[in-house]
């Protein structure tokens, strides 16, 4: 199949080869852990798709290297604060009852994107157990960064977020904008400004069987998080550059996050 529409916006076929000189001259660099954001329909047609990007970004930061993508399934939070659209209240407990159990190996993604999903479907991909906020990596430290995401504060100290952050990581913001990068969530659990919280349930599998779990969270906003990009390139700087026909932006994690912690002190609340 061949999206007429992504052949006119793209110039030349997109392939992984390209992709990989892109993401070199973006500055991408071999050992990188590399949290990425992405819009595969900004990129243009790409011959192979979304495993075409997947594998480019493999190969850019190398064996030694990790790729990280949020893999979260909204579809398994509460469907009483459902928005997008709402659901009739009378649906929301036969909902509650029959949804089945978040399992990292099979559950799909939502509302992140098509690489994130075939990133995923990777048989060396390792998913984070997390029923809402899920993440999923590839690469020499895909273990330590995913597996011990914890339920409670699921963007938080003990999320793949705070991982990438311990390790000098860096965002890749592929045809995005900030309003996608989830690394500012977890300045806003960081930062010393009032913060709304809440008690959810999700379902999971355990022990062969589907159990249902009960963790907290902090109600979180990306409200701001366009005029927080901004302030972050203004006073820090980040690279800017195409990767196929998508603008990239290339930026460090742990500056971002120390920033946007400042900044939300400052402007939020």
């Amino acid at each position: 199949m061949v999206d007429q529409a992504l052949v006119e916006q793209t110039d030349d076929p997109v392939t992984a080869d390209r992709l990989l000189t892109d993401l070199r001259s973006l500055g991408v660099e071999p050992g990188d852990t590399l949290l990425v954001h992405s819009s595969l329909s900004a990129i243009g047609w790409v011959a192979g798709g979304p495993q075409a990007v997947v594998d480019a970004l493999n190969r850019a930061v190398g064996d030694a290297g990790t790729v990280v993508v949020p893999t979260h399934t909204p579809q398994h939070s509460n469907p009483e604060a459902w928005s997008n659209p709402p659901v009739p209240e009378e649906w929301i407990e036969p909902i509650r009852a029959s949804m089945p159990p978040y399992r990292p190996d099979v559950t799909p993604s939502r509302g992140v994107g098509e690489i994130p999903e075939c990133f995923r479907t990777y048989p060396e991909a390792v998913r984070s157990p997390h029923p809402v906020v899920s993440f999923a990596a590839l690469g020499a430290d895909a273990e330590e960064i995913v597996s011990d995401h914890q339920f409670d504060f699921g963007l938080g100290e003990k999320s793949p977020l705070a991982r990438i952050y311990d390790q000098g990581g860096r965002v890749l913001m592929l045809g995005t904008d900030y309003g996608t990068n989830t690394s500012m969530h977890l300045a806003e659990y960081r930062a010393d400004i009032p913060t709304e919280r809440a008690v959810t349930q999700a379902p999971i599998r355990r022990d062969g069987e589907r159990a249902t779990v009960t963790f907290e969270d902090i109600e979180t906003s990306t409200d701001d998080f366009e005029q927080l990009g901004t302030a972050f390139e203004r006073a820090v700087g980040a690279e800017h550059g195409p990767v196929g026909e998508a603008e990239a932006t290339l930026l460090d994690q742990p500056q971002l996050v120390d920033f946007a912690v400042e900044w939300m002190e400052k402007n939020r609340g």
